[in-house]
């Protein structure tokens, strides 16, 4: 289970020490390049998150639909919850690209016009295939609303069938821990989002953040194995563009 750890505390002597090793160290400046690439990446995904937002989106709907169909005769509250679903999930499509995206993100979770958001029907709808949808689409709102805790709470309480919907839950709880400075768990929850299942869009993506995030756990040889095999086997995929000067950077660290 993930657990989230409070802020403030001081950092660790460790922490400190390695600080010193890396300035008075020769490969102070591939490190401070590799910095540099981390932020570029994270700036990166940020560009990109409107485009895996509007995906969930697009699978949400999917969802919705088969689940109308399979309940509409014989579980009526299900029904109802799917309707309830449909507006709340309608904020937050609307949230993906809206510059007021926060107070429509708020309002997927709250409800609005009559009808529950995602809590509500979380609450209200217990058991039921949209309580379960919406449990992950309110994780992703409060991430993206920077209420990392409780992004790591509800995430971390979904589950499901479908691969997909899993990577991506499980990736998002690594953004979600790398977010409050706790790189281990991210490192953890990365390699699991990239292991559910293979294919050319999580798993490279979630690959490329644990190989970032093992550079700053000293985990080099585990990060250059993540790089290469994105080289190798998803050569056609966004992250396989930027693994060349990762590759070339922590080859030389490791000389």
């Amino acid at each position: 289970m993930a657990t989230y750890k409070k802020r403030g505390a001081k950092k660790s002597l460790g922490s400190v020490n390695r600080t010193e090793e890396l300035k008075e160290s020769k490969t102070a400046e591939v490190f401070d390049t590799l910095d540099l690439t981390a932020n570029k990446t994270e700036q990166l995904v940020v560009k990109y998150q409107n485009i895996i937002l509007i995906f969930i989106g697009a699978i949400a709907i999917c969802v919705l639909s088969y689940l109308g169909y399979q309940n509409l005769v014989y579980q009526p509250k299900a029904q109802e919850a799917i309707s309830e679903l449909n507006q709340a999930q309608y904020y937050f499509d609307l949230a993906v690209n809206n510059d007021e995206s926060d107070s429509l993100f708020k309002k997927s979770l709250l409800g609005g016009e009559g009808k529950y958001g995602f809590l509500d029907i979380i609450k209200n709808y217990k058991g039921t295939p949209a309580a379960k949808l919406a449990r992950f689409s309110a994780g992703m709102a409060y991430l993206n609303l920077k209420d990392y805790k409780n992004a790591i709470i509800f995430l971390d309480e979904f589950s499901s069938d479908d691969v997909l919907l899993s990577s991506l839950s499980k990736g998002a709880i690594g953004d979600a821990f790398a977010q409050i400075n706790q790189p281990e768990d991210a490192y953890q929850y990365y390699l699991e989002a990239a292991k559910i299942n293979n294919n050319i869009y999580s798993t490279p993506k979630y690959l490329f953040k644990a190989a970032m995030i093992g550079l700053r756990l000293k985990k080099n040889s585990q990060s250059l194995s993540y790089l290469n095999r994105i080289k190798k086997e998803f050569p056609e995929s966004d992250e396989a563009n930027l693994v060349d000067v990762q590759i070339a950077k922590l080859l030389s660290l490791l000389q």
